[in-house]
């Protein structure tokens, strides 16, 4: 790998980048076509959320094992599978007839997915051997988790307005194929020296931990909270869970150490990644649905009238990654917790929704919080961590991304059609919606205070020895930022 020129480096980034801002974009895009779709297709609310979140569940289910995957069978050769089935997913998801076949079609569309983002680090890190030109690269990609961010919603607002919602599935199939194309020319292979063995049950009962608890959430409001089908869920949910307990430390090379969550910074990580998400993930839902079916707004509209976050979101990400490098993750955590509660509290409390000024107010403060969050999440996810374990680290930091943006949308999308069933009021709705994002964003300043301190960090140190007692821990190991 070291023999790369800069300008092939160069280019092995972009490629990277350009598969990270399909899968990232997909998401936001998806958020603004929700209501047109919800027209076309007759959905429910819990129809929606299905959209959202089989994409986003079987992306969380399925990231360590394509990372583990590429490591064993080749890293190039993963990546362009996930790139045809990424892309592939996409022209069918614009032709799915029903609500069922788009649901269909978008986990297709997850499982290339998955072998992006977790393959496309490992390139990179493999790519950048140099620790600066690393922290460089790794700030690109990051600032691209930005820009997908911000153009998310303006494209998909002008693609729905202008061609129809099915046009914002289009948009992967140029970018797809020329990410494809230039994988295969520029992107050498590679493999790890010593790839993780598969742990095939694990991998199933982290699948069924995450389908069941999801299911339970966004039918209940159907099915009734107390019917067989709920409580058969949380059965499920509960049995899967405790599985992974007994099973997982019997293993010598478990899907998860459950080591790992000896550390506090990695345990608050986790906890970290899952509230800042759902928080994002229940917003942008709640907010989509708001302006487009309450406000009357076309797309588009709802597209501009949420820049506000999305542009503070993208301004204040790598300012984060700095304090991180410089000052450590606690005072981005922590301002990131005051903004994004104060913001929920706004809409929860002083009903921000029906004044524009207040409206702005909690857009700008929610993108602020959520523009921090990302960077130390990482950082402290992999800090401390041998770095052979990094990997698997940032790895399950990016699952709890995804595992929290699922619950956001099945949490916030279940109290909201609860509360509109019969033809309630909307914005009466979803008052305990916005006390949900504010109790998240609460629990970001609780637990970001909690485990960055001296104590927390000598928790990690321990792990860090008892993970691989011949190698002294590198705290500094390169903090990968999944998307």
């Amino acid at each position: 790998m070291h023999h790369m020129s800069p300008r092939r480096r160069v280019l092995v980034l972009a490629i990277c980048c350009m598969s990270l801002l399909i899968v990232s974009l997909d998401n936001t895009v998806l958020n603004v076509a929700l209501p047109s779709m919800r027209r076309d297709l007759h959905a429910s609310v819990s129809g929606m959320q299905w959209t959202i979140d089989a994409y986003t569940l079987v992306l969380a289910s399925l990231l360590m094992l394509a990372g583990s995957t590429a490591d064993r069978i080749g890293r190039r050769k993963v990546f362009a599978a996930g790139l045809v089935l990424f892309t592939a997913g996409s022209v069918l998801c614009s032709l799915a007839p029903t609500l069922e076949w788009l649901i269909a079609f978008r986990m297709i569309q997850a499982v290339g997915g998955s072998m992006l983002n977790p393959v496309a680090m490992s390139i990179i890190t493999n790519t950048f051997t140099d620790p600066k030109e690393r922290a460089r690269a790794i700030g690109v990609w990051g600032a691209v988790v930005g820009i997908s961010m911000a153009a998310g919603p303006l494209i998909g607002g002008l693609l729905v307005d202008s061609v129809g919602w099915r046009s914002i599935f289009w948009v992967n199939l140029p970018v797809g194929l020329v990410a494809l194309a230039l994988t295969l020319r520029y992107i050498p292979e590679s493999r790890s020296d010593r790839p993780r063995r598969p742990d095939p049950v694990g991998q199933l009962l982290v699948m069924a931990l995450l389908g069941t608890v999801t299911y339970a959430i966004i039918e209940a409001p159907e099915a009734g909270w107390t019917s067989a089908q709920t409580l058969g869920c949380g059965a499920a949910a509960v049995a899967a869970l405790v599985g992974l307990l007994v099973y997982e430390p019997r293993r010598a090379e478990p899907l998860i150490d459950p080591r790992f969550f000896r550390s506090v910074p990695f345990s608050g990580a986790t906890v970290l990644a899952v509230s800042a998400f759902a928080a994002l993930s229940g917003f942008l839902f709640l907010n989509t649905l708001y302006l487009q079916d309450v406000r009357g707004l076309s797309a588009l509209d709802a597209g501009l009238y949420m820049l506000p976050m999305a542009a503070f979101a993208f301004l204040c990400a790598p300012v984060s990654g700095r304090l991180v490098a410089a000052r450590g993750p606690r005072l981005p955590l922590l301002v990131a917790g005051v903004t994004m509660g104060a913001s929920g509290l706004l809409f929860a409390v002083f009903s921000a929704e029906s004044s524009t000024s207040l409206t702005f107010a909690g857009y700008v403060l929610f993108g602020i919080g959520f523009g921090l969050v990302n960077a130390p999440i990482t950082n402290t996810a992999v800090s401390g961590m041998p770095r052979a374990q990094a990997g698997v680290a940032a790895a399950v930091a990016s699952t709890s991304r995804q595992t929290g943006g699922a619950l956001g949308v099945a949490v916030i999308g279940a109290v909201l059609a609860a509360g509109t069933a019969g033809g309630g009021d909307f914005a009466a709705a979803t008052r305990p919606a916005w006390w949900i994002i504010t109790a998240c964003g609460l629990l970001v300043l609780v637990v970001g205070a909690a485990t960055t301190g001296p104590w927390a960090d000598a928790t990690a140190r321990r792990t860090a020895r008892e993970l691989e007692p011949s190698l002294a821990p590198s705290a500094t190991a390169a903090a990968p930022p999944l998307a």
